[in-house]
């Protein structure tokens, strides 16, 4: 890539997220696996080893939250995790407030449970 090129990504990049940062790392990684140059280059492979899993971006509980809301709110705050890995518990309780009507705020509560555990699992499988 051309001086030019380089410097004009590096500003797009340092205006992103944390988040999308993390998302254009990803798939550059990803491209450079498929295009079958040897992987990644030795002076960034340290960086690709020791990659930090982000921090949860916390997003306020709103005052009488329906349940389906607060499984995206937290599917959003906790953007690093494997949906399809909970996907089982989650819909057990949503089923559990639809079908069953427990309560919205006790389901929730439960919700933020679960997905705090998986990030915690998640930081621990990390070590």
């Amino acid at each position: 890539m051309d001086h030019d090129r380089s410097e004009t990504f590096l500003e797009i990049f340092q205006q992103l997220s944390a988040v999308d940062q993390a998302a254009v790392q990803s798939f550059a990684e990803f491209l450079l696996s498929r295009s079958g140059s040897g992987g990644v280059p030795a002076e960034v492979a340290p960086q690709v080893r020791q990659r930090e899993i982000p921090v949860p971006e916390p997003l306020p509980r709103p005052q009488d939250e329906k349940v389906v809301a607060a499984v995206k709110r937290l599917s959003k705050t906790y953007f690093m995790l494997d949906k399809t890995k909970m996907l089982g518990a989650t819909s057990d309780l949503v089923t559990q407030h639809v079908l069953h009507r427990r309560a919205a705020a006790e389901v929730i509560d439960e919700l933020e449970h679960l997905f705090e555990d998986q990030y915690q699992k998640l930081k621990k499988d990390e070590d």
